[in-house]
Protein backbone atom coordinates (compact mmCIF):
# COMPACT_ATOMS: atom_id res chain seq x y z
CA UNK A 1 0.00 0.00 0.00
CA UNK A 2 2.91 2.36 0.65
CA UNK A 3 3.87 2.51 -3.02
CA UNK A 4 0.30 3.19 -4.09
CA UNK A 5 -0.07 5.84 -1.38
CA UNK A 6 2.95 7.76 -2.66
CA UNK A 7 1.74 7.46 -6.25
CA UNK A 8 -1.59 8.92 -5.12
CA UNK A 9 0.18 11.83 -3.36
CA UNK A 10 2.14 12.58 -6.55
CA UNK A 11 -1.07 12.70 -8.61
CA UNK A 12 -2.56 15.17 -6.13
CA UNK A 13 0.54 17.35 -6.20
CA UNK A 14 0.79 17.34 -9.99
CA UNK A 15 -2.99 17.74 -10.47
CA UNK A 16 -2.61 15.46 -13.49
CA UNK A 17 -2.28 11.75 -14.13
CA UNK A 18 -0.21 12.53 -17.20
CA UNK A 19 2.32 14.72 -15.34
CA UNK A 20 2.46 12.35 -12.38
CA UNK A 21 3.10 9.34 -14.61
CA UNK A 22 6.06 11.12 -16.21
CA UNK A 23 7.48 12.05 -12.80
CA UNK A 24 7.07 8.50 -11.50
CA UNK A 25 8.36 6.98 -14.75
CA UNK A 26 5.15 4.97 -15.13
CA UNK A 27 2.72 4.67 -17.98
CA UNK A 28 -0.57 6.44 -17.38
CA UNK A 29 -2.57 3.16 -17.40
CA UNK A 30 -0.15 1.68 -14.82
CA UNK A 31 -0.57 4.72 -12.60
CA UNK A 32 -4.37 4.56 -12.94
CA UNK A 33 -4.24 0.91 -11.82
CA UNK A 34 -2.25 1.90 -8.71
CA UNK A 35 -4.84 4.52 -7.77
CA UNK A 36 -7.68 2.05 -8.39
CA UNK A 37 -5.86 -0.55 -6.26
CA UNK A 38 -5.48 1.92 -3.40
CA UNK A 39 -9.14 2.85 -3.57
CA UNK A 40 -10.04 -0.84 -3.53
CA UNK A 41 -7.86 -1.57 -0.51
CA UNK A 42 -9.21 1.42 1.40
CA UNK A 43 -12.78 0.85 0.24
CA UNK A 44 -13.27 4.53 -0.57
CA UNK A 45 -13.31 6.89 -3.59
CA UNK A 46 -10.35 9.25 -3.58
CA UNK A 47 -11.16 11.28 -6.68
CA UNK A 48 -14.27 12.54 -8.37
CA UNK A 49 -13.52 12.18 -12.06
CA UNK A 50 -14.98 14.92 -14.24
CA UNK A 51 -13.78 14.20 -17.74
CA UNK A 52 -10.02 14.51 -17.62
CA UNK A 53 -10.15 16.47 -14.38
CA UNK A 54 -9.61 14.86 -11.00
CA UNK A 55 -11.06 16.40 -7.87
CA UNK A 56 -10.23 15.13 -4.40
CA UNK A 57 -13.08 13.83 -2.32
CA UNK A 58 -13.23 14.71 1.37
CA UNK A 59 -11.78 11.29 2.23
CA UNK A 60 -9.25 11.88 -0.52
CA UNK A 61 -8.01 15.03 1.26
CA UNK A 62 -7.73 13.10 4.50
CA UNK A 63 -5.80 10.35 2.71
CA UNK A 64 -3.45 12.88 1.14
CA UNK A 65 -2.61 14.35 4.57
CA UNK A 66 -1.84 10.83 5.78
CA UNK A 67 0.32 10.18 2.70
CA UNK A 68 2.38 13.29 3.46
CA UNK A 69 2.96 12.19 7.04
CA UNK A 70 3.89 8.75 5.82
CA UNK A 71 6.38 10.25 3.35
CA UNK A 72 8.08 12.26 6.10
CA UNK A 73 8.34 9.23 8.34
CA UNK A 74 9.79 7.19 5.49
CA UNK A 75 12.36 9.88 4.67
CA UNK A 76 13.46 10.12 8.29
CA UNK A 77 13.68 6.35 8.56
CA UNK A 78 15.71 5.99 5.35
CA UNK A 79 18.13 8.72 6.48
CA UNK A 80 18.66 6.96 9.80
CA UNK A 81 19.02 3.63 8.04
CA UNK A 82 21.61 5.02 5.64
CA UNK A 83 23.63 6.47 8.52
CA UNK A 84 23.41 3.19 10.42
CA UNK A 85 24.55 1.19 7.40
CA UNK A 86 27.43 3.53 6.72
CA UNK A 87 28.70 3.41 10.28
CA UNK A 88 27.93 -0.25 10.96
CA UNK A 89 30.04 -1.37 8.04
CA UNK A 90 32.87 1.01 8.93
CA UNK A 91 35.78 -0.30 10.95
CA UNK A 92 39.03 1.53 11.57
CA UNK A 93 42.14 0.02 13.12
CA UNK A 94 44.36 2.47 15.01
CA UNK A 95 47.93 1.86 16.10
CA UNK A 96 49.45 3.61 19.12
CA UNK A 97 51.75 3.08 22.06
CA UNK A 98 50.18 2.18 25.38
CA UNK A 99 50.81 5.67 26.73
CA UNK A 100 49.30 7.31 23.65
CA UNK A 101 46.35 4.95 23.97
CA UNK A 102 45.83 6.07 27.55
CA UNK A 103 46.23 9.78 26.91
CA UNK A 104 46.17 11.31 23.42
CA UNK A 105 43.61 8.91 21.94
CA UNK A 106 40.68 9.17 24.41
CA UNK A 107 39.53 12.68 23.39
CA UNK A 108 40.04 11.84 19.70
CA UNK A 109 38.04 8.62 19.95
CA UNK A 110 35.34 10.37 21.98
CA UNK A 111 34.96 13.12 19.36
CA UNK A 112 34.95 10.60 16.51
CA UNK A 113 32.33 8.37 18.15
CA UNK A 114 30.11 11.39 18.77
CA UNK A 115 30.06 11.94 14.99
CA UNK A 116 29.97 8.24 14.06
CA UNK A 117 28.17 6.41 16.90
CA UNK A 118 28.01 3.07 15.07
CA UNK A 119 31.61 2.99 13.90
CA UNK A 120 33.87 0.25 15.24
CA UNK A 121 37.37 1.14 16.37
CA UNK A 122 40.05 -1.52 16.79
CA UNK A 123 43.39 -0.82 18.45
CA UNK A 124 46.88 -2.17 17.92
CA UNK A 125 49.48 -1.25 20.56
CA UNK A 126 53.25 -1.33 20.40
CA UNK A 127 56.40 0.74 20.33
CA UNK A 128 56.87 3.38 17.63
CA UNK A 129 58.70 1.11 15.20
CA UNK A 130 56.04 -1.56 15.68
CA UNK A 131 53.26 0.93 14.90
CA UNK A 132 55.13 2.07 11.79
CA UNK A 133 55.38 -1.55 10.66
CA UNK A 134 51.69 -2.16 11.37
CA UNK A 135 50.65 0.83 9.25
CA UNK A 136 53.11 -0.05 6.48
CA UNK A 137 51.87 -3.67 6.42
CA UNK A 138 48.25 -2.46 6.56
CA UNK A 139 47.56 -4.18 9.87
CA UNK A 140 46.56 -0.69 11.06
CA UNK A 141 44.88 2.03 9.04
CA UNK A 142 46.30 4.94 11.00
CA UNK A 143 49.03 5.30 13.61
CA UNK A 144 49.62 7.93 16.29
CA UNK A 145 53.30 8.06 17.24
CA UNK A 146 55.40 10.34 19.45
CA UNK A 147 57.95 11.21 16.78
CA UNK A 148 58.21 12.38 13.19
CA UNK A 149 58.42 9.50 10.72
CA UNK A 150 60.14 9.47 7.36
CA UNK A 151 59.16 6.17 5.78
CA UNK A 152 58.66 5.46 2.06
CA UNK A 153 54.99 5.00 1.27
CA UNK A 154 53.77 6.58 4.51
CA UNK A 155 52.30 10.01 5.10
CA UNK A 156 53.28 11.75 8.34
CA UNK A 157 51.13 14.61 9.64
CA UNK A 158 52.44 16.55 12.69
CA UNK A 159 49.71 16.99 15.31
CA UNK A 160 51.31 18.84 18.21
CA UNK A 161 54.65 19.52 19.92
CA UNK A 162 55.75 19.67 23.53
CA UNK A 163 58.85 19.19 25.67
CA UNK A 164 59.90 17.67 28.96
CA UNK A 165 59.45 19.39 32.31
CA UNK A 166 60.85 18.52 35.70
CA UNK A 167 58.11 17.53 38.14
CA UNK A 168 58.70 17.29 41.89
CA UNK A 169 56.60 17.16 45.09
CA UNK A 170 55.73 20.60 46.45
CA UNK A 171 57.98 19.91 49.48
CA UNK A 172 60.98 18.96 47.31
CA UNK A 173 64.22 20.98 47.79
CA UNK A 174 64.01 22.20 44.17
CA UNK A 175 60.41 23.38 44.51
CA UNK A 176 60.07 27.10 43.83
CA UNK A 177 63.74 27.57 42.97
CA UNK A 178 65.50 28.52 39.77
CA UNK A 179 67.18 25.32 38.64
CA UNK A 180 69.66 24.07 36.10
CA UNK A 181 70.56 20.73 34.54
CA UNK A 182 73.39 20.39 37.08
CA UNK A 183 70.74 20.11 39.81
CA UNK A 184 69.69 16.75 38.33
CA UNK A 185 73.12 15.24 39.07
CA UNK A 186 72.56 12.31 41.47
CA UNK A 187 68.99 13.54 41.96
CA UNK A 188 66.60 10.71 42.98
CA UNK A 189 64.33 10.20 39.97
CA UNK A 190 61.63 7.93 38.61
CA UNK A 191 61.92 7.32 34.89
CA UNK A 192 60.02 5.55 32.19
CA UNK A 193 61.04 1.97 31.37
CA UNK A 194 63.94 1.23 29.03
CA UNK A 195 63.13 0.67 25.38
CA UNK A 196 60.38 3.29 25.33
CA UNK A 197 60.50 6.51 23.36
CA UNK A 198 60.35 8.68 26.49
CA UNK A 199 63.20 6.81 28.13
CA UNK A 200 65.31 7.29 25.01
CA UNK A 201 64.54 11.01 25.09
CA UNK A 202 65.65 11.34 28.72
CA UNK A 203 68.71 9.12 28.27
CA UNK A 204 69.80 11.22 25.29
CA UNK A 205 69.34 14.35 27.39
CA UNK A 206 71.43 12.96 30.26
CA UNK A 207 74.15 11.78 27.88
CA UNK A 208 74.28 15.12 26.08
CA UNK A 209 74.53 17.13 29.29
CA UNK A 210 76.74 14.68 31.19
CA UNK A 211 74.16 14.24 33.96
CA UNK A 212 73.85 11.00 35.95
CA UNK A 213 70.69 11.04 38.09
CA UNK A 214 69.95 8.52 40.81
CA UNK A 215 67.28 6.43 39.09
CA UNK A 216 65.21 4.83 41.85
CA UNK A 217 62.44 3.29 39.74
CA UNK A 218 61.63 2.48 36.11
CA UNK A 219 57.91 2.40 35.36
CA UNK A 220 55.98 2.24 32.07
CA UNK A 221 53.01 4.27 33.32
CA UNK A 222 52.84 8.04 33.72
CA UNK A 223 49.97 7.66 36.18
CA UNK A 224 52.07 5.42 38.42
CA UNK A 225 54.99 7.86 38.27
CA UNK A 226 52.73 10.73 39.29
CA UNK A 227 51.35 8.79 42.26
CA UNK A 228 54.77 7.64 43.44
CA UNK A 229 56.61 10.96 43.28
CA UNK A 230 55.33 12.29 46.66
CA UNK A 231 55.85 8.91 48.36
CA UNK A 232 59.39 8.47 47.08
CA UNK A 233 60.23 12.18 47.35
CA UNK A 234 61.68 11.87 43.87
CA UNK A 235 61.59 13.86 40.64
CA UNK A 236 60.55 12.93 37.11
CA UNK A 237 60.82 14.32 33.61
CA UNK A 238 57.36 14.36 32.03
CA UNK A 239 55.93 15.92 28.86
CA UNK A 240 54.59 19.44 29.36
CA UNK A 241 51.35 18.49 27.60
CA UNK A 242 50.70 15.82 30.22
CA UNK A 243 51.48 17.97 33.24
CA UNK A 244 48.12 19.67 33.63
CA UNK A 245 47.54 22.19 36.45
CA UNK A 246 44.76 20.10 37.98
CA UNK A 247 46.92 16.97 37.85
CA UNK A 248 49.68 18.78 39.75
CA UNK A 249 47.22 20.20 42.29
CA UNK A 250 45.53 16.85 42.92
CA UNK A 251 48.89 15.16 43.61
CA UNK A 252 50.61 18.04 45.46
CA UNK A 253 53.24 18.41 42.74
CA UNK A 254 54.91 21.36 41.03
CA UNK A 255 56.98 21.89 37.92
CA UNK A 256 60.52 23.23 38.00
CA UNK A 257 61.60 25.37 35.07
CA UNK A 258 64.93 24.40 33.49
CA UNK A 259 65.80 26.23 30.28
CA UNK A 260 67.62 23.27 28.70
CA UNK A 261 64.50 21.13 28.88
CA UNK A 262 62.79 23.29 26.27
CA UNK A 263 65.20 21.77 23.76
CA UNK A 264 63.69 18.30 24.31
CA UNK A 265 61.02 18.86 21.70
CA UNK A 266 58.98 15.94 20.53
CA UNK A 267 56.33 15.93 17.84
CA UNK A 268 53.34 13.65 18.02
CA UNK A 269 52.34 12.66 14.49
CA UNK A 270 49.65 10.76 12.64
CA UNK A 271 50.84 8.29 10.01
CA UNK A 272 48.97 6.47 7.27
CA UNK A 273 49.59 4.83 3.89
CA UNK A 274 48.15 5.58 0.47
CA UNK A 275 44.92 7.46 0.99
CA UNK A 276 43.23 5.86 -2.00
CA UNK A 277 43.66 2.46 -0.34
CA UNK A 278 41.98 3.55 2.91
CA UNK A 279 38.35 3.04 3.82
CA UNK A 280 35.97 5.98 3.97
CA UNK A 281 36.03 5.73 7.77
CA UNK A 282 39.83 5.91 7.91
CA UNK A 283 39.77 8.95 5.62
CA UNK A 284 37.18 10.54 7.91
CA UNK A 285 39.36 9.86 10.96
CA UNK A 286 42.34 11.49 9.25
CA UNK A 287 40.30 14.55 8.31
CA UNK A 288 38.68 14.99 11.71
CA UNK A 289 41.92 14.41 13.64
CA UNK A 290 43.72 16.95 11.45
CA UNK A 291 40.93 19.46 12.10
CA UNK A 292 41.05 18.68 15.83
CA UNK A 293 44.63 19.93 16.00
CA UNK A 294 44.19 22.74 13.49
CA UNK A 295 44.53 25.50 16.10
CA UNK A 296 47.86 25.06 17.96
CA UNK A 297 47.14 27.57 20.77
CA UNK A 298 44.02 25.63 21.72
CA UNK A 299 45.44 22.14 21.27
CA UNK A 300 46.62 21.57 24.80
CA UNK A 301 43.45 23.08 26.22
CA UNK A 302 41.42 20.63 24.18
CA UNK A 303 43.53 17.66 25.19
CA UNK A 304 43.07 17.19 28.93
CA UNK A 305 44.57 13.70 28.73
CA UNK A 306 47.43 14.34 26.29
CA UNK A 307 50.93 12.99 26.77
Amino acid sequence: MFEEMQAFATVVEQSSLNQASKLLNLSQPALSRKIAKLEGELGVTLFNRKGKRLELTSIGRLTYDFALEQRQHQLKFLQSLAQFKDDTDSIITLGASLTTLQTTLPPLISAFMDNHPHAEIKLVTGKTHEIVSAVRDRRADVGIVASSISEPGLNCIPLFEDHLELVVPSTHPLSGKESFMEDLQKLPMITFSKGTWYRKLTDDLFHRTGIMPDIRMEIDSFEAIIRLLPTCKAAALLPKSYVRPQLLLDNDLVTVQIAELKQTLRTTCMIYGKKEELSATAKQWIQETTEFFACPPLTMMRLPFTR
